[in-house]
This record gives structure tokens, sequence and C-alpha cells, in this order.
């Protein structure tokens, strides 16, 4: 969070009710979103509602004690992140604060309340290397140099987007603070390496375009049947226990971003430790380095103050957001967006507005919007391009599909992965359910995967969600009658599909090789599928009986083609001896 020690802090309100996170203040000069200091213990908010000389806050930290009558006290300032070197491998909650840098402070891991720390190290010095000379003119977001921030990422120290620009007048490499001067323009204006933004504003761009691009997740049943274009938006939901974390956990690893924010909005303390704990050891499959050195992670678990949650996605959003200026492509995962929702709930009804479906505010949609129409493929105002993929996972109670944070998030996002209660309790992983799933990219992405795997890609895959479906309208015959009353084309299908099922669509996560599947080996899987259905509907037709069709000694190895490191000398042989056992039957 971005300190407003800096304003002119005034003690210029009063308490005058408190509900929960939500306290009324009379006679306070502020505007609609300024950060407040609530308290003698000086508790941070943010200002939602004016009317008349009564101003209602919302409270980030525990108002427990918090009574009328204690003092107010404005900023001026709005809601902001402080931006520049070392946000990423740095943890924060939900209003930015660093949670190891509060722990230190505290001596303990429970922190006291009112206590605040800039989001990044004022102190710590970085090395800068300029991009620019001295009688060069630059523009607001131009890059003017370098900052080698983890092993992995090279931070970009751009103008501020607010910079009315000009030439160059000093400049220097060296090792400088984030509050110091590195470059010094001709009208006076100094840039340092830090800045601030309002989280609640999108950082400016030319023009946001159509994404063509796939972000490669390495998971087949995405990256084949649903995927997801890089600056694209995706809801994953699902009940409790159908794999939404662990599948976000996949996608921070192996998908193709160069930056990952982490956003744990409102899920339980456990989850959260496990993220804090895991991501640190892991290795990034990309650069070999540290998982953590491109990725920021925001904890914001249920045992936290609710209001802060409402926060937790847009401080995500932002630091988002200026990774993409300069040129990366990021992943932002926001798990879960329904105790956003949960949050949004509780203080409209604090605040007695008349509620929508199911006690959520009429504004939840609109809320929703604001949050994914932030993702994106842009052109950047420094002429780079960049992207902002929202993934968010959506808790449903019950699994219940038709409640209103599921429906409003489908009518925004335009991939739809819906876990799979029944598929998990199967062990069936990633439990993504094939018939309830959509992707709205996939025609845009098509092009991307002729060019870059294989030219009949897009049939391929329809030869598949094809064999599926029907294998659903069969199952469905099969319940009532047995599989045996079925014609033998249709037993047929059934078991083509079954291999679809188990060697294309399931995946395992432990495995070394098949955690990750590149683009290739998911169409060599798939094709190799359809090798056996074109021979096995040869032999069915030749007059061989489906009992010896599906009974041959090779079909069993698909199953085994996920775990190949060789993967295609292995189908290669496979494919052979499919053909060639099937050719001796007739």
């Amino acid at each position: 969070m971005s300190q407003a020690t800096d304003t002119d802090v005034r003690e210029d309100g009063i308490i005058e009710s408190v509900s929960g996170p939500v306290v009324t203040a009379r006679d306070l000069d502020a505007r609609m979103n300024d950060v407040v200091y609530v308290g003698s213990e000086g508790l941070m908010g943010e200002v939602i509602e004016i009317e008349g000389n009564i101003t209602t806050i919302q409270v980030y930290e525990e108002t427990s004690g918090v009574s009328p009558g204690e003092p107010v006290e404005g900023t001026g300032s709005p809601l902001s992140v402080d931006l520049g070197p070392g946000m990423l491998d740095a943890i924060y909650d939900g209003v930015q604060r660093p949670l190891d840098v509060l722990e230190e402070k505290m001596g303990s891991a429970f922190l006291d309340r009112g206590v605040d720390a800039p989001g990044i190290d004022l102190e710590k010095t970085w090395e800068f290397t300029p991009e620019v000379e001295e009688g060069d003119e630059v523009e607001a977001g131009d890059i003017v140099g370098t900052v080698p921030e983890t092993p992995s990422i090279d931070h970009k120290v751009m103008v501020p987007p607010d910079s009315e620009g000009g030439e160059v007048v000093a400049i220097e490499s060296g090792n400088f603070t984030v509050e110091e001067t590195v470059v010094e323009l001709d009208s006076g204006e100094e840039i340092q390496m830090h800045q601030e933004w309002p989280v609640r504003q999108q950082r400016p761009t030319v023009e946001k375009e159509t994404p063509t691009e796939p972000l490669i997740s390495g998971q087949r049943v995405l990256d084949g049947l649903f995927p997801i274009a890089k600056g694209g938006t995706a809801a994953i939901p699902g009940p409790f226990g159908s794999g939404k974390t662990v599948t976000q956990h996949q996608l921070a690893k192996w998908a193709d971003a160069d930056i990952v924010v982490y956003v744990g909005c409102g899920e339980r303390g456990n989850e959260m430790t496990e993220v804090i704990e895991d991501f640190p050891e892991l290795e990034d499959p990309t650069t070999g380095n540290a998982l953590m050195d491109r990725t920021c992670l925001i904890a914001n678990t249920s045992n936290m103050p609710v209001a802060a949650r409402e926060s937790c996605v847009y401080t995500g959003i932002t630091i988002a957001e200026y990774f993409r200026d300069m040129g990366y492509d990021v992943a932002l995962m926001a798990d879960s967006t329904s105790r956003w929702a949960e949050a949004m709930r509780e203080i409209s009804s604090r605040l007695e507005e008349m509620p929508g479906e199911e006690g959520y505010p009429a504004y939840l949609s609109a809320r929703l919007s604001e949050f994914y129409e932030r993702a994106g493929y842009f052109e950047n105002i420094n002429g780079t391009e960049g992207s902002v993929s929202v993934i968010g996972a959506v808790s449903p109670p019950g699994g219940d599909f038709s409640e209103p944070v599921t429906q409003n998030t489908l009518r925004i996002v335009k991939t739809f992965w819906a876990l799979d209660a029944d598929l998990a309790e199967r062990r069936h992983f990633p439990s993504i359910n094939w018939n309830e799933s959509y992707s709205l990219y996939r025609d845009q992405l098509d092009p991307w995967f002729e060019e870059n795997v294989r030219d009949d890609w897009p049939e391929t895959r329809q030869w598949a969600i094809d064999t599926l479906d029907e294998e659903a309208e069969l199952q469905e015959i099969v319940q009532l009658v047995g599989k045996d009353a079925l014609p033998e084309d249709q037993q047929l299908t059934l078991e083509i599909a079954r291999y679809l099922r188990e060697a294309w669509l399931q995946q395992n996560a432990f495995h070394d090789v098949d955690t990750f599947c590149e683009p290739e080996k998911t169409y060599r899987i798939m094709d190799a599928a359809k090798t056996y259905n074109d021979a096995a509907f040869e032999a069915l037709d030749a007059g061989v009986p489906v009992e010896e069709i599906t009974d041959i000694d090779a079909a069993p190895r698909l199953n085994r083609i996920g775990v190949q490191e060789d993967y295609n000398e292995y189908i290669d042989d496979l494919e052979d001896d499919i053909e060639s056992q099937l050719r001796e039957l007739y």
C-alpha cells in the first residue's frame, strides 16, 4: 500500500458509528475512494460513500474496540500501490503491505492493528542501466533504463504515464534507491524507479487488440479443447475438492507467461500457506531459476478482515498492468472471486443497500466486469505489446452453477473450465467436464496451432469433440439397457472415447514427464487415438468382431503415451503396431 504520510494528513473527522468493517464519520473532508486512517490506532480504510457531512468508510482491518468519538484522519489520496523493483518474490496482503516486513517489524507472526509498511523497499539499492542518452526525447510510458530485479526478470524503468515528457538532460548508470532520481528532464521533472498508481484506475494504453496467440498451459484438456488466449479471461468454477486451486497452481507453474500474479482472495489459510511454502521451493521449468523470481503473491485469507478482499483483486490487477506496460505477458490467478463477491455482499448489507439475487448487491455484475475488462492484449503507450490474462476461480455453494457469481462471470469471460466433483471422485484430473466447458477463443487461435503445431489441428480436435459428444449420448442408453445391447459400431465408439478420456484428457500432475504436455505432444496423443479409431472401424467393416478389435495388445499402450519422454518414437511404433495387429484380424 502506498504510504500517504507525505501528504497533508489532517485530523478532521469524528467516528459516528461502527458496524463491523463499515465505519461512518461526520465532518470529514474527503473524496470518494480516499484513504483514511480510522480511530486512535490509525486503521487503514477507504471512503466508499459520502452523503452530506456523513462519510462511510470500509476499514481494511479488524474494528473491534473502535468506538464513536474517535478521530478519523484524511489523506487526500486514493488507494494506491507502490510500483517499482522489489515486487517480484514478494508476499503481500490485500492492500500491498509486505507480510515478511510486517512480521519482522512485529517480531511475531501475529500482526498488530494499524501497522503499515511501504509496498517496496525504499532503502535497497538497485543497479540501474540507462536505455536512453542525454538529448533524447522521452514521453509518458517510455522505457529509460533497466534493473535486474531477479535472475529471471529485468525490471524496466518507465516514465510515469501522467508525465508530460521532455528532453533528457541528465542520466547515468549506477546503484540507486527507488526514490533517488535516475533521469532529469529539461522540464525540471525528475524520474525515479518508484511510481504510485490508484488501484481502481486502469493504466493507459494505445489500443486493446484481438489476441491471436494461446497461453500454453501444458494441460492437454485446456490446450487441446478449451484454449485461452494471451490477454484472455477464464473462469474455473467448481465445488469444494474438485481441483480449482490445483489447476491454478499448475497454470502458475507451467503457463508460458513472463510474470505470474497470484491473488489468494478469501481462501482458507491452509491453502494459502501451501502456496507460500511451495512456490519458493519450486523451479521455474522455463529458466531453471526459482519460480518466485517471476511471481508476486497476494495473500488475503478468509480469516483476514473481509473488506480487504474487496481491494486485493484491484491490487493484483494494477501490479499486472504495470508489468504489462514493460512488454511482458502476465497471468493473474484470482482464487477465488466468489469470496470477493461475498465481501461485497457483506459491505452492501451493512450499508443497508437494496439486495439483489441471493443477497448480492445489484452492482455485482458491474464490479465483475470492471475487473475482467482490465485483461487483454494491448499496444502500450511506449510502443511495446503486452498482455494480462485473468483466470478467476469461482466457488459456487454446493457446486450450483446457477448461483449469481457463476452466472455473472459466465456472461463476461470467454473461457469456461467447469470442474466436476464426480470426475474428481473418480481420480480423473484435471477434473474439467468436457461436456460443460467451452472456449470462445478457439477459432481465433486455430491459425496459430495450424502454423506452429499441425495444419490439421482443428479437424483432429473436432473429431475428438464429436467422439466425446457421441459417448455422452450413448452413456444414457448404456445406463438403461447395458453396453452389450448396443450395435457393434457404437460399442467401438465407446471404447475409442474411453482411450480419449484416459490417455488424452487425464493427466498426472505428480509425474515428472506428464505434469506438462507441449502442444505437439497433445496433438500426437489425440492423433494416435484417431489412428486407432480409423484402423478399428476398417476392421469392423471387414467383418472382424468388436471383441477382437478391442482386445489387441497395442491399444492399452495408448494410456502410457503421457509418461513417455521420447514420445515421438513411442507413438510411431505404437501406431504401426495398432495397424498391423488389426490387419492380421482380416
